[in-house]
């Protein structure tokens, strides 16, 4: 598939291996996202979404200096002038609101910062170069960090997530530190990240795609839900997905064991 014909991002789609690859690709301005990008994003999840010949995605940026400086200060993002038609960009940005349950890689180098936490927050693998840094700018700007540590407090904890959100520009998680409380999964020399974020995605994606969006679908759900209730809404998907995901199993052809990567 030849790269489509967007202004912020790129989108690729391996059809050996069943992974699509979005690069946020706006290195100039640190790959922060200004409207064209969340619509382009929109766009960009739907295509995923609807392509039966991905089961995996790889999210990353173009250049070294920055993953993402979160929204373009520099760029009006327009909203609206009714406060109440006000819209969250993290919406436009996330896969989840998106509805797109397929698995999503997320690789992170150079500066991670502010808005940039919509992408980490709901990718499903995080994982991050040595070079990389994690930190949230908004209070140092005098402005409410709110909706980023929402999504950040599912991942790391209320303590690790209020650190970060109000230490502001004064504090950068390192790499290590990160890995440490659970930011992100793995961390990787700089010339590797994104041939380790492919190379997870594709062991994801070789995988019954019933089976692995059944299983992201039920684990994301279950955070807006009581512990008894999640339990029950996770017993029906298995009864879905489960005779799904064997019927795929079924269909394929002998394939030799391989020993497990052990990390």
């Amino acid at each position: 598939m030849k790269p489509l014909n967007f202004e912020t991002i790129l989108l690729d789609v391996d059809r050996t291996d069943r992974v699509a690859t979005i690069t946020l690709n706006r290195p100039d301005r640190l790959n922060a996202f200004n409207r064209t990008m969340c619509e382009e994003m929109v766009a960009a999840w739907r295509i995923v979404k609807l392509d039966t010949d991905v089961n995996a995605v790889v999210l990353r940026s173009a250049g070294d200096r920055a993953f993402s400086a979160g929204l373009d200060i520099k760029a009006s993002y327009g909203q609206p002038d009714n406060v109440w038609n006000h819209e969250d960009p993290g919406e436009a940005l996330s896969p989840k609101w998106q509805k797109m349950f397929k698995p999503v890689v997320c690789a992170v180098q150079g500066m991670c910062t502010a808005g940039a936490f919509y992408f980490v927050n709901e990718s499903d693998v995080v994982i991050c170069s040595q070079s990389a840094t994690f930190f949230d700018s908004h209070v140092s700007a005098g402005l409410v960090c709110a909706l980023e540590p929402i999504g950040l407090m599912r991942r790391i904890g209320l303590g690790e997530t209020l650190r970060i959100a109000l230490m502001g520009n004064d504090e950068r998680v390192s790499a290590d530190t990160a890995l440490r409380i659970g930011l992100v999964s793995e961390v990787t020399a700089p010339e590797h990240l994104w041939a380790r974020a492919h190379e997870i995605a594709a062991t994801i994606a070789a995988k019954p795609p019933s089976a692995t969006q059944g299983t992201v679908k039920a684990v994301w759900e279950s955070l807006d839900k009581p512990y008894r209730a999640a339990l029950d809404q996770g017993l029906i998907y298995t009864r879905l997905g489960n005779p799904l995901g064997k019927a795929e199993l079924d269909a394929r052809s002998p394939r030799p064991v391989t020993e497990p990567r052990i990390r």
